[in-house]
């Protein structure tokens, strides 16, 4: 009895020291993790497993979109951030009001996109396909049509993916019956209009009035998806991808949007169908398809599973976790909640809960570089650009190595020029910054757009076009970066190729930039003869080419922390040009004559004397190498006897500021 009670005491012993372990092993164990993989970066608090999950599903819902555009590869001008809650109710705590019950939400940006994900739910990424999609076609897909955008971010809305992936079903189906806090049955009669039962009326919009409706494809201001609009562009979709008509889908879009064939004409060539037949063949497709009237009435009854809906297609999953490389590292809890307050900062309704969040982070001893960048990002987004830059002097003394303090540093110098219509500071630290971005995140298709607008107003022409061109081979459906493009045009005299530029965005959806393009096709024959942009009233000329130029609107995702209004308001402010430098505000005069000498004793200052007639005149240059100068390449201190024209502005009868200078 003692040798048993021995070795029982032994063994509990043993159980009891196991037990503590693995207690002090839990407790030890890293709550937040942050999984890598190629395309994606997934912060939860869910443990390695989840977290693998969730990562591998979001690569492999890419890769399915990359088969439905037909590509092997796809382009990510945005980094992508997954932050996977495990607990409902901290999920609930930073949705938006709208997506508290769902499985996910999506908040884009122009620096970075977030994925919120509730992994409460069942398969939540399915809940972000949506607009996924749109982030995906306006990086991978040229300027598209409303319908052919929305049809296909529906389509892929309804995937599915376990064993296989199943796709093609009724994105917006809802079941009608849910239980309520009693767990009694009840049924919604105000459940909205399922895909299936709108595109089930006998009424269609006409093919010529779906393709030619006006309506925003970036997914940037998604309203109801419950109307004949969604419904007809989803099942058109549905028809493109299943009867492989893909390749002939970009053939119409060349030549309606680039050839301008009007669109009857450009659907016969494309498609080998007048409008009228291909409405017939899409009815006939959608009838085809006895799955989606069998899911439709599932979700009528009272059992109704969502998961027991078969989808109209299958196939193979396009890999697995063996197939793709992962990192996991562990995520300290502070940095977590800071990543947490970027993106509710980000989100109107929570934004001033998520600054008092950030401010308790930097408030603690050990402080906090990623809420000194959260609070930066939100500073510049409401121009406070000296709060920012102190902000992101803080981050750097914590971590001067952070890609991301970089990347912040030259938004900082481009929003701050484009708001103040100044030059750009510290452009040589700028490209220095950027050029290190672009070797962190290659595909940083922003990084590219400051690139070229650095570039080109420190004088490279031709490497400014390089890193514009890169931004837009990245980004092509970005109207911003065009109009940029535009303005490099004009900075190197290219005036055909800038024409070309603004001729397109004018005519283009939207209408911020089309306004901005048309005013720079106004000012354009004016600039081209001598330097200057025409005068309007209560506005100061531009120099050509003036590189500091205010962003416009922009397809490309916007910054989510600010409201609907802010960003209608935003959507609608034209580009303005950028101010001459510091001088008088009169007039501008045309003066013709010869260059007797040049005084730069007190550079960057020079006073060019002018004889034009009997008349001599004293013109100033604040900065004589920055002026405006055509037929040479710069202004030289050392010209006489050479005959120009020049645009100044006077100070007295034979005085005044240079605006630019003519070499004949």
């Amino acid at each position: 009895m003692k040798r048993w009670f021995g070795i029982g005491t032994v063994v509990l012993s043993l159980l009891i020291a196991g037990c503590f372990s693995r207690l002090a092993f839990a407790k030890d164990e890293p709550k937040w993790i942050e999984v890598h993989t190629a395309h994606f970066s997934v912060l939860t608090d869910a443990g390695d497993k989840r977290g693998r999950e969730v990562a591998l599903r979001m690569e492999q819902m890419r890769a399915v979109f990359g088969q439905l555009l037909l590509k092997d590869k796809l382009k990510m001008p945005v980094p992508i951030t997954v932050i996977a809650l495990k607990n409902d109710k901290q999920y609930g705590m930073v949705a938006p009001a709208k997506q508290s019950m769902a499985g996910g939400f999506y908040v884009p940006g122009s620096d970075r996109v977030y994925i919120v994900l509730n992994l409460f739910e069942t398969d939540p990424w399915r809940a972000v396909a949506h607009p996924l999609a749109h982030y995906l076609l306006n990086s991978n897909y040229p300027p598209a049509q409303g319908w052919f955008d929305e049809g296909l971010a529906e389509y892929f809305g309804s995937i599915q993916i376990g064993k296989q992936v199943e796709i093609g079903g009724d994105p917006e189906l809802a079941p009608e019956w849910h239980e309520d806090i009693f767990d009694e049955l009840r049924r919604d009669p105000n459940v909205p209009q399922s895909l299936t039962q709108l595109v089930s009326s006998p009424v269609w919009l006409s093919m010529v009035d779906l393709f030619t409706m006006k309506h925003d494809g970036s997914g940037t201001r998604e309203g109801t998806h419950n109307t004949l609009y969604y419904a007809q562009s989803w099942m058109v979709a549905h028809y493109l991808v299943n009867k492989n008509k893909m390749p002939e889908a970009g053939t119409y879009f060349d030549l309606v949007l680039n050839q301008k064939v009007p669109v009857e004409k450009a659907m016969v060539q494309a498609f080998d169908m007048s409008p009228e037949q291909m409405e017939d063949a899409v009815k006939a497709y959608f009838k085809s398809l006895s799955g989606l009237g069998i899911a439709l009435d599932q979700a009528k009854k009272p059992i109704a599973d969502p998961a027991d809906i078969q989808q109209p297609v299958h196939f193979a999953l396009p890999f697995d976790a063996v197939d793709i490389g992962m990192a996991v590292t562990s995520v300290k809890d502070e940095e977590a909640r800071a990543v947490i307050g970027d993106v509710m900062a980000r989100i109107p309704a929570h934004r001033d809960q998520a600054l008092h969040d950030l401010q308790q982070l930097t408030a603690d001893p050990k402080d906090n570089e990623a809420a000194h960048r959260g609070f930066a990002w939100d500073d510049i987004h409401q121009k406070r650009f000296d709060a920012a830059a102190d902000e992101l002097d803080k981050a750097t003394e914590l971590n001067p190595r952070d890609p991301w303090i970089w990347y912040y540093r030259s938004v900082l110098k481009y929003q701050k020029a484009q708001a103040t219509r100044q030059e750009m500071q510290g452009l040589a630290n700028m490209m220095q910054d950027l050029r290190a971005v672009a070797d962190w995140y290659p595909e940083l298709a922003d990084a590219y757009n400051m690139l070229g607008m650095a570039r080109v107003e420190g004088g490279g022409f031709n490497s400014a076009l390089e890193a514009q061109r890169q931004a837009i081979a990245l980004a092509p459906r970005n109207v911003e970066y065009q109009f940029n493009l535009g303005q490099i045009y004009v900075a190197g005299k290219k005036w055909d190729l800038a024409r070309e530029v603004f001729t397109r965005l004018k005519a283009g959806p939207d209408r911020a930039a089309a306004a901005a393009a048309k005013q720079q096709l106004d000012d354009l024959e004016t600039l081209q003869k001598y330097g200057v942009r025409p005068q309007r009233a209560g506005e100061s000329a531009v120099p050509a080419g003036a590189a500091s130029t205010p962003a416009a609107g922009t397809t490309a995702p916007a910054v989510a922390a600010s409201s609907a209004q802010d960003q209608d308001e935003e959507a609608d402010a034209a580009p303005k040009p950028a101010p001459v430098k510091p001088g008088t505000t009169g007039p501008v005069q045309f003066l013709k004559g010869k260059i007797v000498s040049s005084d730069c004793s007190k550079p960057p200052e020079a006073t060019v004397t002018i004889l034009s007639g009997m008349a001599t005149y004293k013109l100033h240059a604040s900065d004589y190498k920055s002026l405006l100068v055509i037929g040479e390449d710069q202004f030289s201190c050392d010209w006489k006897n050479r005959v120009v024209s020049v645009n100044y502005r006077a100070v007295g009868k034979h005085e005044g500021e240079l605006v630019s200078i003519e070499m004949h």
